[in-house]
């Protein structure tokens, strides 16, 4: 990046990560499935979090101060991503399908195996929209460690005019978020990875609708 994108990267986060906090402050949370975490950091293993690019926000929020090691891209918008969330305590393994991919993934399995959780905006950097890429499934068929998908959304929020529609809730909205079943990858069999994608994908459309009937306070069992 040039020094002019390096200084409005910077400018960027030390406005976002204040708004964000105060944001959050008033948001009002209902949860499913969040045991599934515990349950498998319990048991001595990582999640490997797994959702929408258009969730990025109110995921910071939720997850923050857990040592999450996220995957983000190397160009501008990942730039000040990184700085963002690093300020709620989260570390960052800078790559993508189109670019430094393969160091990331090297970077996520090195914090796989010091105890801490990765995470993927499945995603991105680009899109399409809620495409599942593959990055994710290989990870977990190669270290062993389970993908955890979740879905958030909110009763009020604006959304972005971007391709991902990232999802702002507005001031005291109500957040609804689907923590899915914990989902096993045997191998890095090219079978394997297009299998756990479909999985995968499938099991994010049941969370939203979740998470939908969670934000709406649709009490369901």
């Amino acid at each position: 990046m040039t020094p002019a994108q390096v200084r409005k990267a910077a400018l960027i986060a030390a406005t976002a990560a204040p708004l964000m906090r105060a944001l959050g402050a008033t948001y009002r949370w209902r949860v499913d499935g969040l045991h599934h975490y515990d349950a498998i950091v319990a048991a001595g293993r990582q999640p490997i979090m797994a959702f929408w690019h258009g969730r990025i926000l109110p995921a910071t929020l939720f997850f923050r101060n857990r040592g999450i090691v996220v995957m983000i891209s190397q160009n501008f918008d990942g730039e000040w991503i990184t700085r963002v969330i690093e300020r709620f305590g989260y570390d960052t393994a800078r790559g993508s399908t189109s670019r430094g991919g393969s160091r990331a993934l090297v970077q996520l399995r090195r914090a796989l195996t010091e105890g801490k959780p990765a995470g993927f905006a499945l995603d991105g950097p680009r899109g399409p929209a809620r495409v599942a890429q593959p990055g994710a499934i290989f990870l977990a068929g190669a270290t062993g460690h389970p993908i955890l998908p979740f879905h958030i959304e909110s009763n009020a929020a604006w959304t972005m005019n971007s391709w991902d529609r990232t999802q702002v809730p507005k001031p005291f909205a109500r957040i609804g978020m689907a923590v899915g079943q914990p989902l096993e990858v045997r191998d890095t069999q090219e079978t394997t990875i297009d299998a756990g994608i479909q999985q995968l994908q499938q099991s994010l459309q049941t969370l939203e609708v979740r998470a939908r009937q969670l934000a709406a306070d649709v009490v369901t069992s």
